[in-house]
């Protein structure tokens, strides 16, 4: 059986941890000739915070492109990366976790292979991509890489 590479998805936080993760995720592209999909995932701290009005909308945005522009520069010159924000949480959808976004993008970006880090996140909540990668690993249809 030779396994079949177009899309890897990787998802993101700001951490160290997911740059690890992303270098993984492109090295895994480059092998297979595939192209790179990075998912920033935001915490439930920030998430709320915008619900709630007390973060700054357009600087958390412009904080969170910087971040994926330079996680997009660690690609090979033969690897094209395309990148998406998601809330991690919600405030009105019980269902929605970090879990189910990381799937969700995956089925929308048609990955065929993820790569996810298994620590935490930027907030204070802590390890919200540890228990991502959990819940990836145990539903995930695609192969997936947690480092």
């Amino acid at each position: 059986m030779t396994l079949e590479v177009d899309t890897v998805l990787v998802p993101v936080d700001g951490t160290d941890a997911s740059v690890t993760a992303a270098e993984y995720a492109f090295a895994v592209a480059d092998r297979y000739d595939a192209d790179a999909h990075a998912l920033y995932v935001l915490g439930e701290t920030v998430s709320r915070g915008i619900h709630a009005g007390e973060v700054d909308e357009p600087e958390l945005a412009d904080e969170t492109r910087t971040f994926l522009n330079d996680v997009e520069e660690l690609a090979p010159e033969d690897v094209r990366v395309d990148s998406t924000i998601a809330y991690g949480f919600s405030t009105t959808r019980k269902l929605q976790h970090p879990g189910s976004v990381i799937l969700d993008c995956a089925a929308d970006v048609d990955a065929d292979f993820l790569t996810i880090p298994r620590e935490g996140m930027l907030d204070e909540t802590g390890d919200v991509l540890e228990k991502a990668a959990e819940y990836v690993l145990l539903y995930a249809s695609q192969p997936v890489l947690s480092v």
